[in-house]
């Protein structure tokens, strides 16, 4: 069932603009450590498109290094927040996704954390795939069912499957998990092809039992990254092309 734009301003009153979620130093330390490899795919590119604000984290990155994103997100309220926060140096686009039709083409496209949240992904990448320029790339970071916290909660009877939807999932509105395989033929079906695949994020338990670990921990459970299995991270990221 497709979200509706009330549904997500819902989304964004929830849990977008609650600085009391108690988790939020968890999720934004996982999501400053994908900038280095995020960045490094974009060079060369000029024109960005950067799908959902969220938090804003990426948003205001992308200001940093001197990039004018093009924020799509169907929220009123959270555009309103970006363009409040940074003026002129962003654009907006207030749409759905599967209803956007842009008038220019970008040579990057990134979509953190975008997949799991919509009907039909491979139907979206068949859209997102005319966005990009004849080079152009989509950057996809999405959640890993093999993760490491999901494999022991199966193991232990706390979940039935790697993939069942959990409390956290559903209050952000996801409808599934991915794993490295599932992702990469979802991309292919849409005609994209795969270029690099990598994991994020050495999560042992959820959330919610790794309030206690201090940030120096939680950093370095992401800067181990690249010497562990992707297949066992929380996170995957897959730049797609043409």
């Amino acid at each position: 069932m497709a979200v509706t734009k009330e549904e997500l301003d819902k989304i964004a009153h929830e849990y977008h603009e609650q600085d009391l979620m108690k988790d939020k130093f968890i999720e934004d330390e996982c999501q400053f450590y994908t900038y280095n490899w995020v960045f490094e795919n974009m060079k060369g590119c000029k024109t960005v498109l950067e799908m959902g604000y969220g938090e804003g984290n990426f948003t205001e990155e992308l200001v940093k290094r001197n990039f004018k994103p093009t924020i799509l997100d169907g929220s009123d309220v959270l555009l309103e927040k970006a363009k409040q926060l940074h003026g002129d140096k962003v654009d907006v686009a207030s749409a759905l996704f599967e209803e956007y039709r842009p008038t220019q083409k970008f040579d990057c496209v990134l979509a953190t954390h975008v997949l799991e949240h919509v009907d039909d992904p491979v139907v979206l990448l068949k859209e997102m795939k005319n966005w990009i320029t004849e080079h152009g790339k989509i950057i996809i970071i999405v959640p890993n069912k093999e993760s490491l916290h999901r494999q022991l909660a199966v193991l232990m009877n706390l979940q039935p499957e790697l993939d069942t939807l959990g409390a956290r999932d559903k209050l952000v509105g996801h409808q599934r998990v991915y794993s490295i395989e599932t992702l990469s033929k979802d991309t292919i079906d849409s005609g994209l092809k795969v270029i690099e695949t990598y994991g994020f994020f050495l999560k042992t338990l959820p959330n919610s039992m790794m309030l206690g670990y201090s940030k120096e921990l939680v950093i370095a459970l992401n800067k181990i990254s690249p010497i562990m299995p992707k297949n066992l991270m929380a996170n995957i990221g897959l730049v797609a092309t043409k």
